[in-house]
């Protein structure tokens, strides 16, 4: 039977009223944290997750739960932190206010399958997880040689292979994430571009790759007869319980784990760091697979947001990179790898140093001097030149008033030469933005306890990520403060 709809939100919130105040006639003596969570979810419409899931439903049947409580009841549960299912149906049993809050009846609250059915309804798929359980051994990953240092790879060769494949073949929008990024996208996505939190026109975006831990080690057994036959050592396949994960290494701990490889795109120029996009990749894959992969599924899932900016580390310091964002109108704002320490020739006379900065004949690093967007150049000049007393160099270059002066264009190495230039301030304060990324991480791993989940499928830790991305939005929604919201409460009761 389909489930019943009536009233929306409006609905929910008469029916959290008189709830309440059955089972908590003084509830303004509940904690000021408690009303808080009241406040956010007294607020959250999830009125539109009944009509998306609407035809997720058998039409015959015994009458569901509503779908909204449910995953209302679901974030509920990571809000309060809560990492296990099993344990959350006994706290909605245990405590009123948690069943009510969810919008469930106190005493009439589901059970450990309801929820893991709704996370059926949600996954586009047959399977649980997006690759087959039967598959060949991956070989264990290189771990870098240097504290900080990634898995070595030729991310130069990567990029210049796989960036063209996918600008000529879309991805396209079939992912089994598909219903829970529908949720996502227009419940909280959406309200905070309409807050004015996100601006999807002039988008400036950071992105990021992090471990995410499911495992102490990789499940898998053996389906093939050659132990059987004295072979001890085969290369055949095995059965993975989680085939979706492998090793991978951690380079900020410099240790190996088992998992996923979360990379996320965050909103640099909100004040509150809000998730954009993610992808939850294998350990193994290195940084630029994963950026790859990832833009481009956030381009066919978002094809209304205008990247102008994008933030990302030394692992994507690949001319390919740089020559697609300038063909599309993006500033790259990209950290160049450490071992660059050289200088770079520059028409024949000149040298670029490791930032872009032109070197002059006696060595000295050149000055600003402006910036022509509409030629896309910068503009610099003598470093012993000044505009009113003219070049005072020993061995001048130049006979112009003011000392030589070179333009250095986009177009002859976009990796290097920046507009704004590497060595600016103006540089340097977008790139420090790029932290917003690493804090909506924290913020996933640490304050929500996203690799607390303990799952055994992709399809649960998407359910999992997206729950978290969601209270992330909600908690950056302005809400009123627990005082006036308790004097319209008073008004309402």
């Amino acid at each position: 039977m389909l489930p019943i709809i009536s009233g929306g939100h409006s609905t929910y919130q008469d029916t959290f009223v008189s709830d309440l105040l059955i089972y908590y006639p003084e509830p303004f003596v509940l904690s000021k944290q408690t009303w808080n969570t009241i406040i956010e979810f007294w607020h959250l419409d999830l009125s539109l997750t009944d009509t998306f899931m609407q035809d997720y439903y058998s039409k015959f049947g015994p009458a569901p739960r509503t779908p909204s409580c449910m995953l209302r009841s679901y974030l509920l549960s990571i809000k309060l932190k809560v990492t296990s299912i099993t344990v959350w149906v006994s706290m909605l049993k245990e405590c009123p206010l948690y069943a009510i809050l969810s919008g469930f009846p106190a005493n009439d609250t589901p059970g450990i399958g309801t929820f893991y059915d709704f996370f059926d309804r949600m996954w586009l798929s047959d399977s649980n997880n997006l690759s087959p359980n039967e598959r060949f051994v991956k070989p264990k990953v290189k771990k870098g040689k240097k504290h900080g240092d990634k898995t070595p790879t030729n991310t130069g060769t990567i990029s210049s292979r796989l960036l063209p494949f996918l600008v000529r073949n879309p991805i396209k929008c079939n992912h089994s994430f598909g219903l829970i990024f529908k949720l996502y996208q227009h419940q909280f996505l959406n309200i905070s571009v309409i807050n004015g939190l996100i601006n999807p026109s002039h988008l400036a975006i950071a992105g990021d790759g992090t471990p995410v831990r499911t495992a102490a080690r990789i499940r898998r057994k053996r389906i093939c007869n050659c132990k059987e036959n004295g072979i001890l050592k085969c290369n055949c396949k095995r059965l993975f319980s989680q085939p979706d994960c492998n090793g991978g290494w951690d380079s900020s701990r410099d240790c190996y784990f088992n998992g996923y490889h979360l990379y996320m795109f965050v909103a640099s120029d909100s004040h509150s760091d809000l998730p954009i996009f993610p992808l939850l990749e294998r350990a193994s894959r290195h940084d630029m697979l994963s950026f790859l992969h990832s833009f481009f599924a956030m381009k066919s899932y978002l094809p209304q947001f205008k990247v102008e900016k994008m933030l990302l580390d030394s692992a994507m310091d690949a001319f390919p990179v740089y020559d697609y964002c300038r063909k599309q109108g993006i500033i790259p704002f990209i950290d160049l790898h450490k071992t660059n320490n050289s200088n770079y020739i520059y028409k024949d006379d000149f040298t670029l140093d490791k930032d872009g900065v032109p070197i002059c004949k006696m060595g000295l690093r050149m000055y600003h001097d402006g910036i022509e967007k509409t030629k896309h150049r910068a503009k610099f000049r003598c470093p012993k030149a000044d505009r009113n007393r003219g070049c005072f160099c020993e061995t001048p270059c130049s006979d112009a008033k003011y000392g030589r002066t070179v333009h250095t264009q986009l177009k002859d190495d976009p990796r290097l030469i920046n507009i704004p230039p590497r060595d600016s301030k103006e540089w340097k304060k977008e790139y420090d933005r790029r932290t917003s990324v690493e804090r909506s991480n924290k913020r996933e791993k640490e304050d929500y306890k996203l690799e607390g989940g303990r799952h055994r499928s992709s399809k649960m830790w998407y359910c999992r990520l997206y729950a978290i991305m969601m209270l992330q939005h909600l908690d950056a929604w302005e809400m009123p403060s627990v005082e006036a919201f308790q004097k319209t409460f008073k008004l309402t009761a």
